[in-house]
């Protein structure tokens, strides 16, 4: 089982959506660093549950630095935070059913039937949490070094969001909202229409837009180890994201190449682009430009309308129709995740270029 993402800075996440805890191991940041206990607080309230759009399922995650951290200072050595888990209701789930859309039948497959089934079990976005909790750290680390980022909802249950105008205003104001739109009326439509999916047992997806500012030129590599190719790579990992696009994306397959380009000028001794159709990225490698991309959420499996699927333990074709406490639409809580995964990788990118020492120096 492949649970750890990155090179120089690793995260390691472990635990069940049912078991006593959850949580991450986060790796390779330099001593000295500084842990602002409040703001991890603040960063897994954005993922909590939020009203009627989220499910009933509500844990405090009070989370504990139990290693690597020591007068509110990293000291070099492994980060290991755990949250407890204490609201499970695990009669809700039936072993053998495979619900549409969730992994219960390939997780049966790959582990031979020893999976903790419950809630997901190592599957369920409950994991996130820890993920969240280890990438708070990675954010403030990238703000100290001048990097900053932010997501908002792009679209969900068929609303639209404005665009960005001034990113670094917007995203500031971003990362404080619980449902993070530009438009707070385009939030509050969405939220409507996202409350009527689940009136009628039904869930919704959305895409989710995020910008990244400060990065210096020259991080990331020609190949493998694109910013594209790395970036995709964690944020695939982040549940129920299905698409990834980075600039103008899918868009630029009807572009012409006089459209796409984005033509380069010198602002004083600065090298800026036009447009930012690259989303940032040339070759593989920042040119400077804020990094764009956006993702795709698909909506939750988990709805209550019957359904066609089997018993993968009786060999038996069933109906079935998922109880229990579901999020009718996650693309609000998704994005702090999409937060997460990217500071993390970022530091990662950044300490292949600098070393991992230069994320500490002031």
């Amino acid at each position: 089982m492949k649970n750890t993402l990155g090179t120089n800075v690793a995260v390691t996440v472990f635990g069940e959506s049912h078991g006593k805890a959850i949580g991450a191991v986060i790796d390779g940041l330099p001593a000295g660093v500084t842990v602002d206990e409040a703001f991890i607080s603040h960063q897994l309230d954005l993922r909590r549950p939020f009203g009627k759009i989220s499910t009933p399922r509500q844990e405090a995650d009070e989370f504990q630095i139990v290693s690597g951290v020591f007068n509110n200072k990293t000291t070099g050595t492994p980060i290991c935070i755990v949250i407890p888990n204490e609201n499970t209701r695990s009669k809700d789930y039936n072993y053998g059913i495979a619900r549409p859309g969730h992994a219960d039948f390939t997780a049966y497959i790959k582990y031979n039937g020893f999976e903790d089934y419950r809630g997901g079990g190592h599957f369920s976005g409950r994991i996130t949490a820890g993920i969240v909790s280890v990438g708070a750290i990675a954010i403030d680390l990238l703000k100290e070094k001048g990097i900053t980022l932010g997501t908002h909802i792009k679209k969900c249950a068929g609303v639209e969001d404005v665009d960005f105008t001034d990113y670094i205003t917007e995203t500031d104001a971003l990362n404080k909202k619980i449902f993070a739109t530009l438009d707070d009326s385009k939030g509050k439509e969405m939220i409507k229409n996202i409350e009527k999916a689940a009136a009628e047992n039904n869930s919704v997806g959305g895409i989710l837009e995020t910008v990244v500012m400060g990065l210096p030129v020259g991080v990331g590599e020609p190949w493998f180890d694109s910013v594209e190719s790395m970036l995709s790579h964690a944020l695939f990992s982040v549940p129920a994201v299905k698409g990834v696009e980075f600039g103008c994306g899918f868009e630029c397959s009807d572009m012409l190449g006089s459209q796409m380009n984005d033509a380069f000028f010198y602002d004083g001794d600065t090298v800026q682009t036009i447009t930012n159709n690259n989303g940032g990225i040339n070759g593989g490698i920042t040119n400077g430009m804020p990094v764009t991309f956006r993702c795709a959420i698909k909506p939750t499996p988990s709805i209550s309308k019957e359904q066609d699927t089997i018993n993968f333990i009786t060999n038996e074709n069933v109906k079935s129709s998922t109880h229990g406490r579901h999020d009718p639409c996650i693309v609000h809580r998704a994005r702090v995740v999409v937060d997460s995964v990217t500071a993390i990788v970022l530091c990662d990118l950044l300490s292949q270029k600098f070393g991992t020492d230069w994320l500490g120096e002031k």
